[in-house]
């Protein structure tokens, strides 16, 4: 039985059976375990099992070899004491430690390191409060071998909350590390916010602003996450939740330029955070940084009205460079869209039949024989509560008066919107000799990588929220715990591309793609095995959560001998072909 480990210097651990011959007497059969230990082979006896039967030591010698013992005799004299889930552990924590995040975390290894890869590995695996974690490290309670793989089977939940102080402490030298190991001057940095709700009244960055998740009736926690050009996440903040998304991008400059100490950088920020006032108060002022956004839906509609913007710009291509006095000193990038001209176009039409069913309701009711609404307050609630639902309010002009109400579409101000319909201009500091327009506009799309990151985070795989921490200290260093977790999974996806749905040819599927304007392609091989659920080597494709699941059926089993005196060892089950592929592209070794 072969297990490939690391422990106090000890590599690869094999249990073996050795007949060791005598001259004039039986030859002795001993239970043996070799192992590495630096550039050293050493051999240590477990248990001398030369008095057990034949049948018995011939069965065991089977299953050390990885073999399956079919004498229903050999399989009375053994029993299973113990099944734990091992192969989704050694999977992550393989992963973990295979792209030396146990090392950026701290040099060397300790309690407080174990404990932090463990709520790591186990954000991955099973997401739950820290007593919840603890449960499942636990030996009692375990339920995987992630306690006995660190060495952590009687760990308690304050144990943890003391891990999560002693990471906080360390948070900016591991983002340091981070940043030193995937940006470099003159690279993209993708940053974007977003927010979770907090449930409690205790935490004081739990405050009540602009919602993201659809629930405004809790406060919330708004955080930052700085991704490199590959959606790869090297830092993340936490504010409060009232704080504004553009008043988070200064603090993010200033860790750049002072913590990460690069010369040249392109910030690529959605059109909400990087504002005409961040640019002149934040931007601008610090040497060595240039910016990509896009403009907001009035800043193009003036451009349209001031002949700007023409369709015959887009005769031939379907984006163009233009200047504007307005931006003097940067490049506006037109780009024109028609297939999300044509989605626009019908999400705006069925908005307005849908205000105009409601208000029609409204209507009536003023002119119904019996209790018709009436007062000029009680129809503009009614009416406000229709026109704020629907996000129509500019496309339609209202008559309220006391015994009546009605209403009429702005039908000018929906043909001028709808004239722009599929435009949108990106807005940027970088010169055309660095970057071409198509460039880029591929700049920022990319921050896409960041809301698939947000995605992981909040719902898919991670679910940073709900929040099981009053102190701020703690609450920050769930959220550190959580990017790190991500930080794992973005490795484990890029090497399981060829398992996963993902699109593992991009190089491909981009060359598909008529402009960088048009929407994004999916390869041949991606789009075969969408339709055929099959891998190129006709495995099953899965989603990152099945494969987890998948490898989660390999179990380390705990092995007792009923004779007297054998001792009990441990073996793990034999992976099939499927899972066997999933741990080679990860380079794991059950």
């Amino acid at each position: 039985m072969y297990l490939d480990r690391q422990r106090n210097g000890v590599y690869n651990v094999d249990m073996h059976i050795a007949t060791i011959p005598n001259r004039k007497s039986t030859p002795c059969i001993l239970l043996r375990e070799s192992y590495r230990q630096g550039k050293k082979v050493c051999k240590r006896t477990l248990a001398n099992i030369t008095h057990w039967p034949e049948h018995v030591v011939a069965g065991l010698r089977v299953l050390l070899e990885g073999g399956e013992v079919r004498t229903e005799k050999v399989q009375d004299d053994f029993e299973i004491v113990r099944t734990l889930p091992y192969g989704h552990v050694a999977a992550v924590l393989g992963t973990l430690r295979q792209i030396g995040l146990d090392g950026l975390i701290d040099s060397r290894r300790g309690p407080e390191r174990d404990a932090v890869e463990a709520m790591i590995v186990g954000r991955i695996l099973h997401p739950g409060s820290k007593l919840a974690t603890a449960r499942e490290l636990n030996a009692e309670t375990a339920a995987t071998t992630l306690g006995y793989e660190l060495g952590l089977t009687e760990v308690t939940d304050n144990q943890l909350y003391d891990a999560m102080d002693w990471l906080l402490a360390r948070q900016q030298r591991i983002e340091d590390k981070l940043a030193k190991r995937h940006l470099r001057d003159g690279t993209l940095i993708l940053y974007d916010v977003s927010a979770s709700y907090y449930t409690g009244t205790h935490c004081p960055l739990a405050k009540h602003g602009h919602p993201r998740d659809g629930d405004t009736g809790f406060a919330q926690i708004v955080y930052g996450l700085l991704c490199g050009p590959d959606g790869c996440p090297v830092a993340v903040e936490v504010f409060a939740g009232n704080v504004a998304d553009p008043k988070t991008l200064a603090s993010q400059i200033r860790k750049v330029k002072e913590r990460f100490r690069l010369e040249r950088v392109v910030v690529v920020g959605d059109r909400g955070l990087i504002t005409a006032s961040r640019i002149t108060d934040d931007l601008e002022p610090v040497p060595g940084v240039d910016w990509i956004t896009a403009l907001r839906a009035p800043a193009i509609r003036k451009l349209a009205e001031r002949n700007l913007l023409q369709m015959s710009l887009f005769d031939k291509r379907d984006l163009a460079e233009i200047r504007s006095p307005d931006y003097p000193d940067e490049r506006l990038i037109v780009c024109r869209n028609p297939l999300l001209a044509e989605d626009r176009a019908r999400s705006r039409n069925e908005l307005l039949a849908a205000t105009e069913r409601d208000l029609d309701k409204i209507v009536a009711a003023t002119r119904r024989p019996k209790r018709p609404l009436r007062g000029k307050d009680k129809i503009a609630l009614r009416v406000g509560k229709v026109i704020n639902h629907y996000k129509m309010a500019k496309h339609f002009a209202l008559d309220i008066r006391s015994n009546r109400f009605c209403y009429t579409r702005r039908t000018a101000e929906i043909a001028d919107e709808a004239a722009l319909d599929g435009l949108y201009v990106i807005r940027t500091s970088v010169d055309a000799s660095a970057m071409s327009a198509d460039a880029a506009v591929r700049s920022y799309k990319d921050l896409a990588k960041v809301e698939r990151a947000f995605r992981c985070l909040k719902t898919v795989d991670l679910k940073v929220r709900p929040f099981f921490h009053r102190l701020e200290a703690r609450v920050r260093a769930h959220v550190f715990i959580c990017m790190l977790a991500y930080y794992v999974e973005f490795h484990m996806r890029q090497r399981l591309a060829p398992c996963l749905f993902d699109d593992e040819d991009k190089e491909q599927a981009e060359a598909l793609r008529d402009s960088i304007v048009a929407p994004a392609k999916r390869s041949p091989k991606a789009t075969k095995k969408e339709r055929t659920l099959r891998t190129a080597d006709d495995q099953p494709v899965h989603s990152f959560q099945t494969i987890l699941k998948d490898l989660g059926t390999i179990a380390m089993n705990w092995v007792r001998p009923k004779l007297q005196g054998a001792p009990a060892f441990t073996k793990t089950t034999v992976p099939t072909p499927s899972q066997k592929r999933i741990l080679d592209l990860l380079a794991v070794r059950i």
